[in-house]
């Protein structure tokens, strides 16, 4: 638990060396509403009028939490097989100079297929359910999180190793505290990538795929041009993905990178 005493006790900090990032949402905010004001609520409605509408759905017996929950459960399953099975694939394919070899031009076809194809596919293969965007967002994830670990595995610098070797460090030590540190430092970024593109992916295939969750509200927000509720739904996706990232995989990104700050 020192970990979690450490987090807490560094958390203030940390939110104040946010205010940059602050800042920089508020001049969004603030550059938002002088377009708003230049081409009416037709065209883009103000930060106001989304706010309030924001606050209708999340209202008691709204729809916000559960469209939310279905398109973060989708969202997350389909990012959780992404991470499990691309990191380990990925380390597995970077140990091995072959592996990776052969891997490459699977990786490059992977990521230059566009998600669209891949959702027109799963709609042909598991309908109009849950697996269409949960396999989208997988197959979308993947080689962004494969590449990562292959990359991580393949530059650890063979001077650890040997020095690892040299003081006769136990196979255990040798990873928890030489090979996991240097990897994760690789698929940390990747994590972050993989992360912001399930989001975007999901949404995509809910939109057209399915009849619930945030892509299918949107989707009826459009239909009615109603322009306030679809920002709306749009700010809940990056709201959350903020907090995600600023309050959960950074914090635990410095943790581990711990080992890199200076003695």
């Amino acid at each position: 638990m020192r970990w979690l005493t450490r987090w807490l006790a560094e958390l203030p900090a940390y939110l104040w060396s946010g205010w940059g990032a602050i800042a920089s949402l508020l001049l969004g905010i603030g550059l938002w509403e002088l377009i708003a004001g230049i081409y009416g609520p037709l065209i883009l409605p103000t930060p106001l009028e989304a706010g309030q509408t924001l606050r209708d759905l999340a209202a008691p017996g709204g729809p916000l939490l559960a469209q939310l929950a279905i398109t973060a459960w989708r969202a997350f399953l389909g990012l959780a097989l992404a991470v499990g099975v691309g990191s380990l694939l990925g380390v597995a394919a970077g140990v091995s100079v072959t592996a990776s070899v052969l891997a490459r031009p699977w990786v490059t076809v992977l990521l230059g297929t566009p998600p669209i194809a891949w959702l027109v596919l799963a709609m042909l293969w598991f309908g109009m359910g849950d697996g269409t965007p949960v396999f989208t967002v997988f197959i979308a994830c993947f080689p962004v999180v494969f590449a990562s670990a292959l990359q991580g595995a393949r530059t650890l610098d063979q001077h650890w190793r040997e020095l690892a070797q040299a003081y006769g460090l136990r196979w255990r030590d040798r990873v928890w505290d030489v090979y996991l540190p240097h990897v994760l430092s690789y698929l940390f970024p990747g994590w972050i990538v993989a992360l912001g593109s399930a989001w975007k992916v999901v949404v995509m295939a809910e939109l057209l795929s399915s009849s619930d969750g945030v892509g299918a509200a949107l989707a009826a927000s459009r239909s009615q041009l109603d322009m306030p509720g679809t920002l709306a739904w749009i700010g809940v996706v990056v709201l959350l993905l903020l907090v995600l990232e600023y309050l959960v995989l950074e914090p635990f990104k410095r943790e581990v990178e711990r080992w890199r700050d200076p003695a």
